[in-house]
C-alpha cells in the first residue's frame, strides 16, 4: 500500500484548510478549489500505482479552530471526492496546521472523527491517536468505528505491540521459526 500524507499541516493539508490557504487562484477560496490540489496528487499517484494495490491518503479531520479552519463536515465533503479518485481508506487524524489551538487529547480522541466519516460516507478509514491497549483497538474495530487502526507512536514505546495484543486477545501468536527463540 501506499499513503499520500496530506495531515498535520504538511503541504496538501495547507491548501485544504483556508486558515492556511489564501491564495487567490484556482487552489484557494472555495472548497472545490482548495481540494484541487489534493485531487491532483491522488490522480497523480493513482496514475502510476497499480490499480491493485491500495491507496490511502491520511488528512486532519480539523484544525481544531473555533472558526476559519478545516472542519470536520469539510472532511466529510470530501471522503467521497477522495473514494471517487481512487482512495481505497482515509486515514483520518487531526491538528497540526494551526499554532496554538486546544486539543482534547486522551485515548482514542480522534476516533470520532473517523466513525463520522464512515458513518456519513461509506469510505473505509482508519482510526489513530492515542490508541494504545489491545483492547481498545479491538472495541474501535468491532463497534465499526473504523475499519483499521494505525498505530505510530506506540509501535515505537512498544515494538512487540502486535504479539502482546494477540496475546491479550485470545489470539494464537504464530511467527517464522527463526523467531521462536525470541517469543
Amino acid at each position: 500500500m501506499a499513503e499520500i500524507h496530506g495531515a498535520h499541516g504538511y503541504l496538501i493539508g495547507e491548501f485544504l484548510s483556508p486558515h492556511s490557504n489564501h491564495r487567490t487562484d484556482v487552489y484557494g477560496g472555495s472548497f472545490e478549489n482548495r481540494v484541487r490540489f489534493a485531487l491532483e496528487v491522488v490522480d497523480a499517484v493513482r496514475a502510476v500505482w497499480p490499480d491493485e494495490l491500495p491507496l490511502f491518503s491520511r488528512i486532519s479531520a480539523t484544525d481544531w479552530l473555533e472558526e476559519g479552519g478545516w472542519t470536520p463536515e469539510d472532511t466529510v465533503r470530501f471522503a467521497p471526492l477522495l473514494k471517487a479518485h481512487g482512495v481505497d481508506l482515509l486515514d483520518v487524524s487531526t491538528g497540526g496546521n494551526a499554532a496554538g489551538v486546544r486539543i482534547p487529547a486522551g485515548p482514542g480522541y480522534q476516533v470520532p472523527f473517523a466513525a463520522r466519516v464512515k458513518a456519513r460516507t461509506g469510505l473505509p478509514v482508519a482510526a489513530v491517536g492515542l490508541i494504545t491497549e489491545p483492547e481498545q483497538a479491538e472495541k474501535i474495530l468491532s463497534n465499526g468505528e473504523a475499519d483499521a487502526v494505525l498505530l505510530g507512536r506506540e509501535l515505537l514505546r512498544d515494538p512487540s505491540w502486535a504479539r502482546r495484543a494477540a496475546r491479550a486477545l485470545g489470539d494464537e501468536v504464530r511467527v517464522p521459526q527463526q523467531y521462536h527463540r525470541s517469543l
